[in-house]
């Protein structure tokens, strides 16, 4: 049995960037993932330039890989549209990287620093003190001791759900499908994404295709659909990425998609009991996932950062972070995800992207308003913007914000909300 300050279950990104960031703060620290180590993941693998600035604010600027791109190409109804990432706080670099390279490179990192890694060794349950404070992480490979527990363990987070994790599916969430295909256009400087993405039956799907260059001699080709229990998206993945990738063989002249995967993805804060006395959720685990695009790389790291800062900015004292840190999550994101679950939403509607998509790609506005919306996509409006689509975009989410609040009850749309968490603490 051995005992650390800090114990993070997850070594995906936002795990392994915890652990740096724990250790850097001065914490003893402990790694566990269920995975063998240089795990693979269901991901589109592209970088935002706010996902490049946060691993360069880590100091993990040797994470990233040499490629770069240099923003968004969307297709689809008959036009498209080239959208830059803008100039601005993240600056206008975007990147791509196989996840089991990423996820590798961060955690031994993470490794060389002095974090204890435990691969292959489940979280498999919990010890509590009266208080419901975890006191121990039991694992596969024994009982780890912790004075503070971070949570990273994916969009599944089943050490999560042991800790009283509910995931909401009243809310808009992904579902989705990746794959690799060789390409000589690896290099291409654009990720590319088609809005107007159809089956086999020429039925327009609540979702996008997306190519993304990884400047390996590949592209990362999959596909996404929106969803609610409400309106499903009755569409299997896997077969539409297939279809998919033959629409668009032969302009990338792409070989056959390789290593399929796919997944289900909480997105937008719509999951519930994300912490207690001395542990919480960040990341995917916490559906830190932008509900316009599936991204949330960058929220991964961010979050890592806040939960360390948090814990180190106790100072030997024993905040309770059972309302602590659903606050510090509301603050951060709260109004940006409402309003892109609200806009997700309405692009569950079948009628929605047929009637905006021909405007949007065709129209004069097009070139205006297929920018603002890959900015907004991209997560790249900060609070110290002023222009006209950043004051829209936080007005919009004040007002939005304002009607959930309103609106919500304990069971339905919680923007990570409290509740009675197993080890016996109420976080109500």
């Amino acid at each position: 049995m051995k005992s650390f300050e800090c114990v993070v279950v997850g070594a995906g990104p936002a795990g392994s960037a915890a652990a740096i960031a724990a250790r850097r703060a001065g914490f003893e620290v402990a790694v566990v993932d269920a995975a063998p180590a240089g795990r693979d993941k269901t991901c589109g693998d592209g970088l935002t330039p706010r996902a490049v600035h946060a691993l360069r604010e880590l100091g993990l600027s040797a994470a990233l890989p040499t490629y770069r791109n240099r923003g968004l190409k969307l297709h689809g109804y008959g036009g498209s549209v080239t959208a830059p990432w803008p100039e601005g706080h993240y600056g206008t670099e975007g990147s791509a990287s196989p996840r089991s390279l990423f996820d590798a490179a961060l955690a031994d990192l993470a490794s060389s620093l002095g974090a204890e890694m435990f691969y292959s060794c489940p979280a498999i349950g919990a010890e509590f003190d009266d208080s419901g404070a975890i006191t121990g992480v039991v694992t596969s490979q024994g009982t780890l001791r912790a004075k503070w527990v971070i949570v990273a363990d994916g969009v599944r987070s089943p050490f999560g759900k042991q800790l009283g994790r509910k995931w909401h599916r009243g809310q808009v969430y992904g579902i989705a499908a990746r794959s690799y295909c060789a390409t000589p256009f690896s290099g291409e400087p654009w990720m590319h994404s088609h809005v107007e993405l159809r089956d086999g039956a020429g039925a327009i799907q609540p979702g996008y295709g997306w190519i993304f260059p990884l400047g390996d001699g590949t592209v990362n080709l999959g596909c996404g659909a929106l969803s609610t229990d409400a309106r499903p998206a009755k569409v299997n993945t896997k077969k539409l990425l297939l279809q998919y990738a033959d629409q668009v063989r032969d302009e990338w002249q792409l070989g056959q998609p390789e290593n399929i995967t796919s997944a289900l993805l909480p997105m937008g804060g719509a999951v519930s009991n994300v912490a207690g006395p001395n542990w919480m959720l960040i990341g995917d685990a916490a559906a830190c996932v932008n509900p316009l695009n599936g991204e949330g790389i960058d929220y991964g790291l961010e979050t890592a950062i806040m939960a360390v800062d948090l814990i180190a900015d106790a100072a030997g004292t024993h905040p309770d972070l059972t309302l602590v840190w659903p606050h510090e999550l509301r603050r951060a994101y709260g109004e940006a995800f409402v309003l892109a679950r609200t806009l997700a939403r309405v692009l569950t509607y079948p009628q929605f992207l047929p009637a905006a998509g021909p405007l949007a790609l065709r129209g004069p506005g097009g070139r205006h308003l297929m920018p603002a919306a890959a900015r907004l996509m991209g997560n790249l409006v900060t609070e110290e913007d002023r222009d006209l689509v950043a004051r829209v975009w936080r007005l919009a989410g004040s007002m939005a914000s304002r009607v959930s609040r309103a609106s919500r009850t304990r069971a339905d749309s919680p923007l990570w909300s409290v509740g009675l968490g197993p080890g016996g603490g109420s976080s109500a």
